[in-house]
């Protein structure tokens, strides 16, 4: 039940149909919008012939499944990375994919490796052949300890620069990226003031680090004035990074109160999200009163109550190979009355005929079906049925008739919906209703009569 009907993955933002399957809502927007009339897959494969109007896609027609999403997000899941033993739930592990150290990930100075995201920095250093150092003062490729003060101090002096700039963003010099207008700049630069700190941390720690190494070597090369400069530099760094470990302690306050308002907040979507739920149902279930409501209303419209009933059958070439074919073995007419509260009876016909007429004649049927006031009519029922097909050009219509045989339980009082249909097998041969010299098809249509008396 957590697979989608779609693509057969765990689904992701999980609709469900009027018909009662799932899918993710990108999986449905692709098959709507790739398909005209778009119907349900299980649907077809479960049963093609029980196809309804239920099984017709629409995104407006289905509604987000927040019990579904709920159970999902609360499946027990485990990495199946070479290595890593991490485990947990579902809605925890796209974010250790963006963290898990055993993935393998491609270099990203484009030297075309492939390594563990814990060994990035270890092939970075010693077996990247695109991570070389160039010295800005004398251009070498491997810096000398010279070269690595001269660097240091540049790079002192640019924070020392950028630190007091307004043009950009302030701590782009230590693996910041972010560009854009000043009041954005602005936005930015409070949003990520735990950001920054962490670059420059970062960064302080590869200069003392650097410093430490290269101080040595740098004896007699570098003065000591230049060094101690560089101390001092260092710890007005330091003076800087405690001022701001202070916004970011104010900034970790901030976020803790929104993170608890938007907590609040989703508890509040997820709410509305179940009453939106309850409204597709509520919806649906009235689509499907109105549909009955629609069927009442036709039927109304073709009753009739007088014992006389025209029948008008359309599509006539395609609904007799259909008969032949056996997809569709007999038509039923709607029903009628013989009087305003008398007995309730259809016609059926088999265009293709049927028993001793099938393949050879047009059979029609007469069938009493259960009315509301059976109780009250006499049984079994008696009346004379006259049964004609029309000729359009009122030259040659086909007439027959028959009295009902009183003990067949066609005609006794119905148990079920409809009793047995009676009536003529071989009411007309094949061959003259497809005649060029009659009119009983026309325009693809032909019409049947039946007169109870």
């Amino acid at each position: 039940k957590y697979l989608c009907s779609n693509c057969n993955n765990i689904l992701k933002k999980a609709l469900q149909t009027l018909c009662g399957h799932r899918y993710c809502s990108a999986c449905l927007a692709w098959i709507v919008r790739n398909n005209k009339n778009a119907i349900c897959q299980k649907c077809k494969e479960e049963d093609p012939n029980t196809l309804s109007e239920e099984s017709l896609l629409a995104e407006e027609r289905a509604f987000g499944d927040a019990a579904i999403n709920k159970e999902i997000s609360e499946l027990k899941v485990h990495c199946v990375t070479p290595g890593c033993s991490w485990s947990g739930i579902m809605k925890d592990f796209e974010e250790h994919q963006s963290l898990c150290e055993y993935a393998l990930i491609p270099c990203h100075t484009g030297c075309g490796h492939v390594v563990m995201r814990k060994r990035l920095a270890d092939h970075l250093e010693n077996g990247c052949a695109n991570n070389v150092t160039v010295c800005q003062q004398c251009q070498h490729s491997l810096p000398s300890p010279e070269c690595q003060v001269r660097t240091l101090l540049l790079q002192i002096r640019a924070l020392c620069y950028i630190l007091a700039s307004k043009d950009g963003c302030r701590f782009s010099e230590v693996g910041c990226s972010f560009r854009g207008s000043k009041e954005k700049l602005k936005e930015h630069e409070k949003s990520a003031v735990g950001a920054h700190m962490l670059l420059l941390l970062q960064h302080m720690r590869q200069l003392k680090g650097t410093l430490c190494s290269t101080a040595k070597a740098a004896c007699g090369v570098t003065p000591q004035a230049e060094l101690n400069k560089l101390e001092n530099k260092l710890h007005v760094f330091e003076n800087i990074v405690a001022v701001l470990n202070k916004e970011v302690e104010s900034s970790n306050m901030e976020i803790m109160a929104f993170r608890r308002q938007s907590e609040l907040d989703q508890n509040i979507i997820r709410g509305l999200e179940l009453k939106i739920a309850e409204l597709h149902r509520c919806l649906a279930q009235k689509d499907v009163g109105l549909s009955s409501l629609h069927k009442s209303l036709l039927f109304s419209e073709q009753a009739s109550y007088d014992g006389i009933f025209l029948w008008k059958i359309t599509d006539v070439g395609r609904k007799l190979q259909d008969s032949v074919t056996g997809r569709t073995v007999g038509l039923y007419s709607p029903a009628f009355y013989t009087a305003k509260y008398g007995y309730k009876v259809c016609l059926r016909v088999y265009l293709n005929g049927d028993g001793t007429g099938k393949g050879t004649h047009l059979s029609l049927f007469f069938v009493v079906m259960k009315g509301d006031y059976d109780a009250l009519l006499p049984w079994p029922f008696r009346h004379k049925v006259t049964f004609m097909l029309l000729d359009q050009n009122n030259r040659e219509h086909v007439i027959d008739a028959f009295r009902p045989d009183l003990t067949s339980a066609s005609f006794q009082r119905p148990v079920h919906d409809m009793n047995v249909a009676s009536g003529c097998p071989m009411f007309l041969p094949l061959a003259k209703l497809q005649s060029p010299r009659y009119a009983y098809v026309k325009e693809d249509t032909l019409f049947l009569k039946c007169i109870i008396e």
